[in-house]
């Protein structure tokens, strides 16, 4: 579906400027669902192919598995990440 949608935007967006006069307003229309789209297509294409889908059920499995220190630990590492760039922002 989503390769669908891509191309219909993707076409249409050129009709869209060719009829007269141009539809400046269902160019935008199209010009975003095609974006969209894309989005779309690059997130599906990174979960099925390309890891993302491992990562995932690594994450649930460790989550059943009571493992929830290893997560609890690597959440406060980012947090403690995140919180020293906002210091350092703040005391600029």
């Amino acid at each position: 579906m989503t390769a669908a949608l891509t191309v219909y935007s993707g076409t249409f967006m050129r009709y869209a400027l060719a009829v007269q006069p141009k539809n400046y307003l269902l160019f935008a229309c199209h010009f975003l669902n095609f974006g969209a789209q894309l989005t779309q297509g690059y997130r599906w294409t990174g979960y099925w192919h390309y890891g993302g889908r491992e990562k995932a059920l690594e994450e649930m499995r460790r989550a059943k598995s009571g493992d929830v220190e290893g997560v609890g630990k690597e959440v406060l590492g980012k947090g403690k990440e995140v919180l020293g760039d906002v210091k350092e922002k703040v005391l600029k």
